[in-house]
């Protein structure tokens, strides 16, 4: 994403995939255990990325200390991030976390969207950046980690993202195993569909790449990145009450998320 003008006559609006990732429980961690879960999450994207054929240096990364939003590049292929690019970072979680409990288990809640947006001198303005934020603190998503202590990532997709790519069976997750959720924020509402199957399966993501995701959570790679990176110790997620139903003429017991 171009960075942002001065004036506002050559400000334009963009159409882009936008991801924003959470780490649950980071500020409950040690210092030196977040700045592991860092290390570890920049590797696994990376890895992730790489798997799927994304360059990293064509994103917009905007951090925090538990986490990041993510605008992709417009030529991006949208079913493969939503697809594969999800499918690996949910198997390379699941290998980090094979011989961890705890505390010590690296685990996300994931949102996506497609929609407008325009860089600014903050970082992106617009519905998308919003929207996903949005979706990312809803409380059913939140509810999915708590519930099912054995799952490593959640997912949450726009209502639109998931009626146009995932649906349509351009995409290699199955539209069977989202549910529903409507959003409250603040007086607006945004639609989303929760992944709910059980826990991640098998898939293509290959021995070498969970070796080398690995070999940068290790103790040498966390001595070295602590004299270069600053942990940020404020808590930078909040819980917020979200409240609505689902507008489709259907209820998911558990997943509608009511007054």
């Amino acid at each position: 994403m171009t960075s942002y003008s001065n004036g506002f006559g050559d400000v334009r609006l963009m159409y882009r995939l936008v991801l924003a990732v959470d780490v649950e429980k980071y500020t409950a961690k040690p210092s030196r255990e977040q700045l592991r879960v860092q290390v570890a999450l920049r590797a696994i994207l990376h890895e992730a990325a790489q798997d799927v054929g994304l360059d990293q240096r064509d994103w917009y990364e905007q951090v925090s200390g538990d986490g990041e939003l993510i605008v992709l590049p417009e030529d991006v292929d949208v079913s493969v991030v939503v697809g594969d690019f999800t499918r690996r970072i949910e198997v390379a979680l699941g290998e980090f976390n094979r011989y961890r409990d705890g505390n010590a288990r690296l685990r996300l809640r994931m949102a996506m969207h497609h929609g407008t947006l325009t860089p600014g001198p903050f970082g992106p303005a617009g519905d998308a950046p919003i929207c996903v934020s949005r979706l990312l603190g809803a409380t059913p998503l939140r509810r999915l980690l708590t519930e099912q202590q054995d799952r490593d990532l959640a997912l949450i997709v726009s209502q639109s993202l998931y009626q146009d790519v995932i649906r349509t069976g351009f995409c290699s997750l199955d539209p069977v195993d989202f549910r529903p959720v409507r959003v409250n924020v603040k007086g607006v509402q945004y639609y989303g569909f929760v992944q709910t199957r059980d826990i991640w399966e098998s898939s293509s993501l290959g021995a070498p790449a969970v070796l080398r995701i690995r070999s940068m959570a290790d103790s040498a790679s966390v001595a070295a990145a602590m004299k270069r990176a600053k942990v940020n110790d404020a808590d930078n997620e909040q819980d917020r009450d979200l409240k609505g139903t689902v507008d489709d003429g259907r209820r998911f017991n558990n997943w509608v998320v009511s007054a």
